[in-house]
């Protein structure tokens, strides 16, 4: 039996004698240990220029010992990067049944600084200790596109937009496949302002990320926003129309967004004149109760009123009653216009 199975990520090696060592043992495990039954061969992947292994994106199918043999390969081989990762999948209709992400995890001071950098980003008030842990491992090794990226999301969440700007695009410059410099990139560039910008940075995320990952639908999710702040609502529909019928699991990121993007979607359909399907994605949006965003359930309200009414519908007026009597200023005033 074959599984779908998708590969994609990049590790340095830093020096020539590691890079040659690596493709050695490469050569000797892929002929010795696995009879070449694996998914990826030597002369695809290493890159003498950079000394890197890379897989842009590798989709094949797999027998699950093919699927193995390529697991504990790289596993392997992962030992002697500096830096970088790998994520692979294996997948049955539609459905992830093996994960494995690859990094290096070793003794080398580049390694231990990005681990230990990365772990305090996520202890509030430890910033500037995540930032020293981080610049170390970059000052350890110029390349690390990762500790890049990392550093990029401090200084971004510490308001320092410029050198979080500097920071995704070194990262983007050493690694262009990856997809978190660019979604952290069109954060930054959406508090700047920069929509059309951030709108180019997202669809690279969206390139550069696949479905089966959370950050896949983050960046579309993003990129309607933009779309919507430039007033381009059918690219903005077009996004969420996708986001809107995937179904996410409680732990995705992405499962406290729904009733947010299903308002988004309504307003976007509403301003392209399809009131139909406007209240419609209305309706699903008040239908999700307990979302964790920060939609309050007089905004869908008062919205469906103004589609109901632009489609000769009536039950306007009961929304827009509910909406303010939830608090909706603007519904209160829609109800004076009507009644006057």
């Amino acid at each position: 039996m074959t599984y779908k199975t998708i590969i994609s990520g990049q590790l340095e090696f830093g020096t020539e004698r590691s890079f040659e060592r690596v493709q050695q043992m490469f050569e000797h495990r892929a002929e010795n240990y696995y009879r070449q039954v694996i998914l990826v061969k030597q002369e695809d992947i290493f890159k003498e220029e950079s000394l890197t292994l890379e897989i842009p994106r590798l989709i094949a199918h797999a027998t699950e010992k093919e699927w193995r043999n390529t697991i504990n390969m790289l596993e392997f081989i992962v030992q002697y990067a500096i830096a970088g990762g790998l994520s692979a999948w294996m997948v049955e209709d539609g459905k992830v049944i093996g994960h494995r992400h690859i990094e290096p995890k070793g003794d080398k001071a580049a390694v231990q600084a990005f681990l230990r950098g990365r772990e305090l980003i996520k202890e509030s008030g430890r910033e500037q200790e995540a930032m020293k842990a981080l610049s170390r491992a970059i000052d350890k090794f110029a390349r690390h596109a990762k500790a890049y990226e990392r550093r990029g999301f401090v200084n971004y969440q510490l308001h320092n937009f410029q050198d979080a700007l500097y920071d995704y695009s070194k990262s983007i410059d050493i690694n262009p496949d990856a997809a978190e410099p660019y979604l952290g990139r069109a954060a930054v560039k959406i508090t700047v302002e920069d929509f059309e910008g951030a709108v180019q940075d997202l669809a690279s995320a969206v390139k550069g990320s696949i479905p089966l990952q959370p950050i896949y639908w983050q960046a579309r999710r993003m990129k309607a926003d933009c779309h919507f702040k430039l007033g381009e609502y059918d690219k903005a529909a077009t996004e969420l129309k996708f986001f809107t019928k995937r179904e996410f699991s409680p732990d995705d990121p992405n499962y406290r967004w729904r009733k947010r993007a299903f308002f988004n979607y309504g307003r976007a359909l509403m301003e392209t004149g399809k009131y139909a399907d406007a209240i419609a994605a209305f309706d699903h949006s008040l239908s999700i109760e307990g979302a964790d965003d920060d939609i309050q359930d007089a905004e869908p309200l008062l919205y469906r009123g103004i589609a109901l009414k632009k489609a000769g519908k009536a039950g306007f007026r009961k929304d827009w009653e509910e909406a303010a009597n939830r608090g909706s200023k603007r519904a209160a005033e829609l109800l004076e216009q009507v009644a006057a």
